[in-house]
């Protein structure tokens, strides 16, 4: 008995390799960043290879590749609400940063490069570099962010779920090519600046998952060719536009209003 017990010991997994709920939806965003790409190859990239020129194909592979990674942001929503409540595992945080590399770098990056690739008025060398740089920027911000502390309850940068989405959005608009990789490239900048954005928690969280689900709906609407959903697609996409230029104004507004008010009280505490 003691021998037996000492082997199940032995072959007990290691509290390091135990994947807890919040684990399982990180993985959860991973597959849908991956299969956005999937979508994005063979309905999009393939069929333009071969000569198809089935629009209806390509719109829903399109649309389909974007709610996945609606979908990778609401599992990346959860993943730390449930973490935050149960536990993660000691390789939650490595886990969340490998996923979001593929969902919001990788599977934007590559969107950015087969619209290059597909797209008449664009140049292929020109928006695979917009797609570079989208990638690098989602890589250097997961790096910031795990070697960076900042106060509680904002990110430095915008969040690369958001930047992923807006990067998409701008590439939905269909703006001409020069307009659409300067929104992209803008986008990378944003994501690496350090203009703060909240994090989404209790209000801000409902609101970020209200968004979402419209988000999918718009999609499908377009997708499935209804009344008026061009038209949808393009006001929800230029919304995330606006909300992606005004939040950073925002912050910055606020910061200069702290920093005057700062000032008022260091000039006020020296008068006698």
């Amino acid at each position: 008995m003691p021998e037996a017990a000492e082997a199940d010991d032995e072959e007990e997994m290691p509290l390091s390799l135990r994947l807890s709920i919040a684990d399982t939806l990180t993985l959860g965003n991973a597959t849908c960043g991956f299969m956005a790409v999937y979508f994005t190859t063979t309905g999009i990239l393939i069929p333009h290879l071969s000569g198809s020129q089935e629009t209806g194909m390509a719109r829903h592979s399109a649309a389909t590749a974007v709610i996945l990674m609606l979908c990778a942001a609401v599992f990346d929503l959860f993943d730390g609400l449930v973490a935050r409540k149960l536990r993660s595992s000691p390789m939650g945080a490595e886990l969340d940063n490998l996923s979001d590399l593929i969902s919001f770098g990788l599977a934007p990056a590559y969107f950015v490069l087969v619209y290059g690739m597909v797209a008449d008025d664009a140049h292929q060398r020109v928006a695979a570099v917009g797609a570079i740089v989208v990638l690098l920027a989602v890589v250097l911000r997961l790096a910031r962010f795990s070697c960076v502390t900042v106060k509680d309850g904002t990110f430095q940068g915008m969040p690369s779920p958001f930047g992923a989405l807006t990067v998409v959005s701008i590439v939905l608009l269909e703006l001409p090519f020069v307009a659409t990789v300067l929104a992209v490239l803008g986008t990378a900048w944003l994501m690496v600046s350090r203009v703060e954005y909240p994090k989404p928690r209790g209000r801000l969280a409902v609101a970020m998952l209200s968004w979402i689900v419209l988000s999918m709906g718009l999609l499908a609407a377009w997708a499935f060719d209804a009344p008026s959903g061009q038209l949808l697609l393009q006001t929800g996409c230029a919304l995330q536009l606006v909300m992606g230029a005004v939040i950073p104004l925002f912050a910055t507004a606020r910061r200069v209003n702290n920093f005057r008010d700062n000032r008022r009280e260091a000039r006020a505490a020296q008068l006698p």
